[in-house]
């Protein structure tokens, strides 16, 4: 089967999706002029204006207030996803509903950030939370830090991967590279967790430390190395690999120091 690539799937065939899933729990909203102005307004354009196309149609069409949008498209969010894969081959749908919280919901970030955290069950809500930890930063750090202990790996992710201070695909966020001290707590509280999924984003976003603040980072992984679980060794080895590339003597000595018998 020949490759699609993401951006055609942002057409008139997912904005009749998602038209129909917002009818069916709000009978007014205008799903043929939805659809019409996906079709009219895609056209031509590359995956993300693609996205905020159609994230700006759900705000013209959606008449309520914030609150009442949020209420209806918590409604159609489906069930949560079960594994720790999917997140844009299933839940693809759901990349506007995720923007149009990012951009439209600053003025109300605890409603944001709770629907933010029942996106990322489903898809992912890394990209959104990003607007809330500059302009609500102590806000949506607490938050982060909630959700360290989420019984949800998706949620415990997002704590961290959010945080990322050069996410890709997305802008830097300078309030982390400036200090990372914030992220630094949040990576604590995940750095042996049970899931492999979330230790990758902890010691992606460890990683993304070392280019910034090389000593916090290093510092960080010292302190990682007393004693540390066999998960957290990998964690360790996966936030050290550029540094090893470089033959960084103070990386290849730490690795080494953890080195199973």
């Amino acid at each position: 089967m020949a490759y699609t690539p993401l951006k055609y799937y942002f057409d008139e065939r997912l904005g009749r999706l998602l038209g129909e899933k917002i009818v069916a729990v709000s009978p007014d909203f205008p799903v043929a002029r939805f659809v019409e102005q996906v079709n009219l307004r895609v056209s031509g354009l590359e995956l993300k204006d693609r996205v905020a196309a159609i994230s700006g149609l759900l705000r013209e069409c959606l008449t309520g207030s914030y609150e009442e949008s949020v209420g209806i498209l918590s409604k159609i969010l489906g069930p949560e996803n079960a594994s720790e894969t999917g997140m844009f081959t299933n839940g693809y749908w759901l990349m506007p509903v995720a923007h149009f919280v990012e951009t439209y919901g600053l003025d109300h970030p605890h409603i944001s950030l709770g629907f933010i955290e029942e996106i990322t069950k489903r898809h992912t809500g890394e990209y959104a939370v990003r607007p809330y930890l500059t302009s609500h930063k102590e806000m949506t750090v607490a938050r982060c830090l909630e959700w360290t202990q989420s019984r949800n790996s998706h949620v415990r992710r997002l704590a961290s991967e959010g945080m990322r201070p050069r996410l890709p695909w997305a802008k830097k966020l300078q309030i982390f590279i400036d200090d990372p001290s914030p992220l630094v707590d949040v990576l604590d509280r995940l750095k042996d967790d049970e899931s492999g999924y979330v230790r990758k984003s902890v010691a992606n976003a460890t990683n993304d430390i070392l280019k910034d603040n090389y000593l916090v980072g290093m510092e960080l992984l010292d302190r990682w190395s007393i004693d540390p679980t066999s998960n957290r060794k990998w964690a360790i080895k996966h936030a050290l690999r550029n540094q090893v590339k470089r033959k960084d003597e103070r990386a290849l000595d730490l690795l080494a120091s953890i080195r199973t018998p």
